[in-house]
């Protein structure tokens, strides 16, 4: 068996057009999944006790299972509840929504931890510095916590980013035709499988080395602002 170096390209030319798919299935559940990501911080660091251990359970849950059970859970069960329990057909859904509803809860697992951790490296006195200004609980986490928490978590969000971009290929279990997917079916087509996953491995990489250098960029931009930015707010 010899490897065939122009079907790399040519596996490149086919698996290219799904790309879009597979940014749709990593991004978008990183952006809804901040939202949840930023309620669960805020709500773990209250004194909601209720609140916190139904919270803690979801995050210790999505962080303790793999992403594929995840997925499973949500393709499978969401429409037998949603019929049993509401008598909602989900008949007919794309399954890619299913995923992006399973990665979103499992994103706003991870960031949430991630998003916690920032806000707790922000010291008291500059809290209090703030409240005593007058400022508002918002006007302290907008304009005082969350600007220097987003530069701490910058290279665990670039990590997390990574991470989901990766996961991404395992949608192609559920018959979501991403660039693994793709590559999956033409290497099937043309029983050159190494050479596809090759043509693959090359494009996650490429996207990789991309997301590496625009954080690196922007934490380096943001780290030379944000004391500036802060003591201008104070």
């Amino acid at each position: 068996m010899q490897l065939d170096l122009s079907f790399i390209l040519t596996a490149l030319q086919s698996i290219l057009p799904a790309l879009p798919m597979t940014f749709l299935i990593a991004f978008v559940p990183l952006l809804l999944g901040s939202i949840i990501g930023i309620i669960v911080a805020l709500v773990r660091l209250s004194g909601w006790k209720i609140s916190k251990a139904l919270l803690n359970f979801y995050v210790s849950f999505y962080r303790g299972t793999p992403v594929i059970l995840h997925i499973f859970l949500i393709y499978f069960g969401m429409p037998i509840i949603s019929d049993e329990w509401f008598d909602i057909s989900l008949n007919g859904w794309p399954i890619v929504i299913f995923v992006i509803i399973a990665l979103t809860l499992n994103a706003g697992a991870f960031l949430s931890e991630i998003i916690r951790s920032g806000i707790m490296s922000v010291t008291n006195h500059q809290i209090d510095a703030a409240i005593s200004l007058g400022m508002t609980t918002f006007q302290v986490y907008w304009r005082i916590i969350l600007p220097q928490a987003f530069v701490v978590v910058i290279p665990n969000l670039t990590n997390i980013i990574i991470a989901f971009l990766h996961a991404s290929s395992i949608a192609f279990l559920v018959s979501v035709k991403e660039i693994t997917g793709a590559a999956n079916i033409i290497a099937s087509s043309n029983l050159k499988y190494l050479e596809s996953f090759i043509a693959v491995g090359i494009v996650y990489w490429v996207i990789t080395i991309l997301i590496e250098v625009l954080a690196n960029q922007l934490e380096k931009k943001l780290t030379a602002h944000v004391r500036q930015g802060v003591v201008q707010a104070l």
